[in-house]
């Protein structure tokens, strides 16, 4: 496991233990969440699947990721909405949001980073572009 993929943690004993790094990907999509958690996991990383975007503030309060993949064309709340709520939000507004999103034009990019968003990966995204995201924050 590479240093930049995990914490330093003291256990009640002394010694030094590996914490992966959380990361909650929140996207409607099943395959798209089954093939960012299979990049994720090759790396080391933790990765929390959620598909239903009405349970993300009780999802992230539940699991505290490091780091959040959020996809923007989705039912019911859309990731601009999402992210827009956790910036807003004391409990949650620290958590790095990234918008892993088919909607690439400049202003959908300029619009996303309105809402707080702290990166932007547009689909279909690389295997070294998610990563590169993610490595920027976790």
């Amino acid at each position: 496991m590479a240093a930049d993929v995990h914490l330093w943690t003291m256990d009640k004993y002394g010694e030094s233990t590996a914490v992966q790094k959380k990361v909650l990907i929140i996207d409607d999509s099943p395959a798209q969440v089954k093939l960012m958690q299979s990049l994720l996991e090759k790396e080391g990383y933790w990765p929390v699947g959620l598909s239903d975007p009405k349970q993300v503030e009780n999802t992230i309060a539940i699991e505290r990721p490091n780091v959040i993949l959020l996809d923007v064309v989705m039912p019911d709340r859309n990731g601009f909405q999402i992210c827009r709520d956790l910036k807003g939000s004391a409990e949650f507004n620290m958590i790095p949001v990234i918008l892993v999103t088919s909607k690439d034009t400049a202003s959908d990019k300029y619009w996303g980073q309105q809402q707080g968003a702290d990166g932007y990966v547009t689909k279909p995204f690389t295997r070294e572009e998610l990563l590169r995201a993610v490595r920027r924050f976790a």
